[in-house]
């Protein structure tokens, strides 16, 4: 990971994004060039010895899947959306990877404490079949961190 600028060192951001439970949004471009924003759960793997990763999971055929194929270029931005103001945005490389996907998607029910008993991990469970991870490398972030100023608001 390549920091480019913010207040935030690796280890602080390795941090953070372990311990948020809020979506990443996740730019990738079309075929005609424009982007599109859509919001996914996550799984980073920062700040390790094996490479620095975000992980998401979709299925094949989704809109989000088929975009990466055309062009793996994204942006992402995982930012809290309520105050004190602060996250990490950058940019990376996406890989649709067919192998992780039930792998992924277990993680990110854990990690977003969705009970698999329940309807909706029940129902998430039910298409693993056609789920695919969603591997982003090559990162370079900044970060923001309004909490000092925002300490009386």
């Amino acid at each position: 990971m390549t920091i480019r600028s913010g207040p935030w060192d690796a280890a602080t951001i390795a941090d953070f994004c372990r311990s948020v439970t809020i979506p990443i949004r996740l730019a990738t471009v079309g075929g005609d060039g424009a982007p599109l924003v859509q919001s996914l759960w996550f799984v980073a793997d920062v700040g390790g010895s094996d490479g620095d990763r975000i992980w998401c999971a979709t299925q094949a055929d989704a809109v989000v899947s088929s975009r990466i194929r055309q062009d793996p270029r994204v942006a992402f931005e995982i930012g809290a959306d309520t105050m004190p103001y602060r996250g990490v945005r950058g940019t990376g490389t996406a890989h649709i990877d067919p192998e992780h996907g039930l792998p992924v998607l277990r993680r990110l029910l854990a990690r977003y404490d969705i009970d698999t008993g329940t309807g909706l991990g029940a129902w998430l469970l039910s298409r693993a079949a056609t789920e695919v991870a969603i591997e982003i490398t090559d990162l370079e972030v900044s970060t923001w961190d309004y909490a000092g100023r925002m300490d009386d608001a």
